[in-house]
């Protein structure tokens, strides 16, 4: 019986549990400082009321109380939204830890129900990929059909998207800069620079702009506030009043560089990713180089062309290979062989057999060779030999 590790699926599981109760923990705190906001307005304008009394006539107050009623409207309205998407994100949070929750309910991997959901789970990775690549309608139609809807965190990468465009499209910070000030306790916690560097490009544009004053008066008010942990850069950015755009200066030709709208895209999306425990590569990714670091071998990283195996998913270069170039090769304490024709395993009853120029392929694949083509063509090196020629080896 092949017994299911839940505890080492699960591991790779936490991501999936923990971004929708991130994502409801943000919605919560929002919508209490939302209301605390409010409510500290409304009071202060009664006290003001209060305070004045007779000295306001019936206009005046008509006024008053028409403009408290028009913003209790207005955060009636917001924390319904609020309210409903508490909801969402609850449901969505049940309904994962019970997908989950299903793994220790199976008895062993060959049972159909493990099956099932580990398909389910398959299509859970690829939304997850397809979203994080942009292909969102595809990703949705999945979702869709695999009745996988409150497994999709479409919204959170519906909203990275959409600020990375701003950013690399539009050159606007104001999107990146509104999520940060909604967000700006938790970056404090994680003691990210994100809306220092946004600041900081808002600042350049009015240089390169020529818009040395209104830099100078932005400058005082959005960037001296940073003065405590980036003091160094704030002074090279002051110099940099001095520098035209088409300076070729190192650090400051690099300030100017428009590739800095790409690097802050890459830096807001790792990012929120942190903040919502998303891990920056996606999980098809990891799964993948999960498997593949128990494939490479040094044979995988050789230069020699004629080491690898084209039977091998990390001898694959333009494919697999390039996710496993990172990983380490993996250890066998014992070591099996494998044709490189056939891909079959060599053992007893497919014993390896040594042709003339030292190459070793399995019996049955240069049986099955000679037997269409009357000779064994070595596939390294295009030598021919009879099946007379092939020694058989024995394995100590």
């Amino acid at each position: 019986m092949d017994k299911i590790n839940v505890d080492h699926m699960l591991a790779i599981e936490e991501p999936f549990i923990k971004a929708p109760l991130e994502q409801l923990k943000r919605v919560v705190r929002q919508s209490q400082k939302q209301s605390e906001r409010s409510a500290s307005q409304v009071s202060a304008v009664l006290g003001n009321m209060t305070k004045q009394g007779d000295a306001m006539d019936d206009e005046e107050v008509d006024q008053e109380l028409g403009g408290l009623i028009d913003r209790l409207k207005t955060l009636k309205r917001k924390l319904e939204e609020a309210k409903s998407e508490e909801a969402l994100l609850i449901q969505r949070s049940k309904q994962r830890a019970t997908d989950l929750n299903e793994l220790s309910s199976f008895e062993s991997s060959s049972v159909p129900e493990f099956q099932r959901w580990c398909r389910s789970r398959l299509d859970r990775v690829l939304i997850d990929y397809m979203l994080r690549n942009g292909s969102v309608d595809t990703a949705k139609l999945l979702a869709k059909n695999g009745n996988l809807e409150h497994f999709a965190d479409s919204s959170l990468f519906e909203l990275v998207m959409s600020i990375e465009r701003e950013l690399c499209e539009q050159h606007s910070c104001s999107g990146a800069l509104l999520w940060c000030a909604e967000n700006r306790s938790a970056l404090r916690k994680i003691q990210s620079a994100l809306e220092f560097e946004l600041r900081l490009q808002e600042y350049i544009e009015m240089i390169r702009a020529r818009q040395t004053v209104a830099a100078i008066v932005y400058a005082k008010k959005h960037l001296t506030a940073w003065s405590d942990t980036q003091m160094a850069r704030i002074q090279r950015a002051m110099t940099l009043l001095a520098f035209a755009p088409a300076t070729q200066c190192a650090p400051y030709k690099n300030m100017f560089d428009e590739a800095r709208w790409d690097q802050l895209a890459r830096e807001f999306r790792s990012v929120i990713f942190r903040l919502f425990n998303l891990p920056a590569q996606p999980l098809l990714h990891l799964l993948l180089q999960t498997g593949l670091s128990a494939l490479k071998t040094p044979s995988c990283v050789s230069d020699d062309p004629v080491e690898h195996n084209r039977n091998c998913p990390v001898c694959q270069t333009d494919t697999l290979g390039k996710l496993a170039q990172d990983l380490p090769l993996s250890h066998h304490v014992n070591s099996n062989l494998v044709c490189r024709i056939s891909g079959e395993k060599m053992d007893d009853n497919n014993p390896p057999m040594r042709l003339p120029n030292g190459y070793v392929y399995s019996f049955n694949a240069l049986s099955d060779m000679a037997a269409k083509h009357g000779k064994i063509k070595c596939p390294r090196t295009d030598q021919l030999f009879s099946m007379n020629d092939a020694k058989k080896l024995f394995v100590s």
